[in-house]
């Protein structure tokens, strides 16, 4: 059943953390000041909704990143879309095996590293792009309407800050 508005997704989101509080009465929960565990949380929400919105025969969020990162960048080697999309390498290979079977991708080796295969849209995929653009949206303002307007565009940076530092790490965890 999809979230139809911010409250449904708030209430959603209340009950959750009450569950969790509940769990041991008088005690700060640890959880609730883990931003490993509430960034998951909220993953796993954010994921929810769109798959609830998308439907569960069509794109998951991580075909919906692979999709529009090949639209905007065609001919990009698998190694680029994990450095692009942040999938793990054995994922990507995997998400794009399904697409490539589902006739959303195509790909060919590279000219440059004959091992290295370059990843386009069919012309299926860029019509499964052009459905679920519309819907990712609406996921997205869902999500963000769970914050007051004046938040949205600081949240938005600090993930993204956050997404670029701990990238760098995850790149070098001896820096």
């Amino acid at each position: 059943m999809p979230f139809t508005t911010s409250t449904d997704i708030k209430a959603a989101s209340d009950k959750a953390m009450a569950k969790e509080a509940s769990l041991k009465p008088g005690s700060v929960n640890q959880l609730d000041q883990s931003p490993i565990h509430q960034l998951h949380r909220a993953g796993q929400c954010a994921a929810d909704i769109f798959q609830a919105e998308m439907g569960l025969d069509d794109l998951t969020p991580r075909q919906y990143a692979v999709l529009l990162t090949v639209s905007q960048n065609e001919g990009l080697s698998q190694t680029q879309l994990v450095d692009k999309t942040g999938i793990d390498r054995s994922t990507l290979a995997d998400i794009v095996r399904r697409m490539l079977k589902k006739g959303l991708l195509s790909r060919r080796r590279t000219r440059e590293d004959a091992r290295a295969y370059a990843v386009k849209l069919t012309d299926e995929g860029w019509r499964s792009l052009k459905a679920a653009d519309p819907v990712a949206k609406r996921v997205d303002e869902r999500i963000l309407s769970a914050l007051p307007a004046q938040q949205r565009d600081r949240f938005l940076s600090d993930l993204n800050m956050i997404v670029q530092a701990l990238g760098k790490f995850r790149d070098n965890p001896t820096a």
